[in-house]
């Protein structure tokens, strides 16, 4: 059966999930994924009867990926990270 409490004071403190170091993770994070995203964009042609090489060149086709897994990894790693843990 559940616990009454007769105080407000007896109640256990509510705590957030998450702590200062999972979101300066997360961030991290979502500035590698946006920082891939940019590094991705343009490279297009302004007449489309020419085609442009610059869409097959390093930054678009390894860098950017990249940098966009590694964020989405340090977000995975942001949100399993478990910041009560004590150190012994």
């Amino acid at each position: 059966m559940s616990k009454k409490y007769k105080n407000k004071d007896e109640q256990p403190k509510q705590e957030f999930i998450f702590q200062k170091k999972n979101y300066m993770f997360m961030f991290i994070g979502m500035a590698f994924i946006a920082l891939g995203f940019i590094l991705m964009s343009g490279g297009g042609s302004d007449d489309p009867n020419v085609f442009s090489e610059d869409i097959y060149n390093f930054r678009r086709i390894r860098l950017a990926p990249t940098l966009v897994l590694i964020g989405l990894g340090i977000e995975v790693y942001a949100i399993l990270l478990n910041p009560h843990k004590k150190k012994k």
